[in-house]
């Protein structure tokens, strides 16, 4: 799929467009990708920070679309455990940056080929607007090459 064609795909998402999850920079192989999520009435608790399930969703699929598309169709990735640790209110305009290596990804390929499969960890931060970080999402997938 375009560059071009994915973050529209991705901005139109119902549940991104609902919290203000916005989709800011993918690059054109898919091993870099740079979220965004504004404080707005549909996406605030009800101490008007940041709900945790809107910073939680703004991490989630985004490892596994990335290793998807760098993988290829002769595997199959699947999220299988996350968690969350708040750190300090999200007040404001908070961000969130995805990165894949070649290295990290052909790792992951070794991986699944010589142990059929493989449960690659990845973390992200989610930091506000002075680069702090407000959350900490981990993420646990399933890679394993098809039979």
């Amino acid at each position: 799929m375009k560059k071009s064609s994915l973050l529209k795909l991705m901005n139109l998402y119902p549940p991104f467009l609902g919290a203000g999850i916005r989709v800011r920079n993918i690059s054109d192989n898919l091993t870099s990708l740079d979220v965004e999520m504004k404080l707005t009435f549909w996406n605030r608790n009800i101490v008007k920070t940041q709900f945790g399930g809107s910073l939680y969703s703004m991490t989630d699929p985004f490892y596994m679309l990335m290793l998807m598309e760098n993988l290829g169709r002769n595997y199959i990735v699947w999220d299988k455990s996350a968690s969350i640790e708040f750190k300090r209110p999200g007040r404001g305009k908070v961000h969130a940056k995805f990165r894949l290596t070649l290295d990290e990804i052909n790792s992951i390929r070794k991986g699944a080929d010589e142990n059929y499969k493989i449960e690659p960890e990845f973390v992200v931060d989610v930091l506000d607007e002075n680069d702090e970080v407000v959350a900490k999402v981990f993420k646990k997938l399933y890679v394993r090459r098809k039979k």
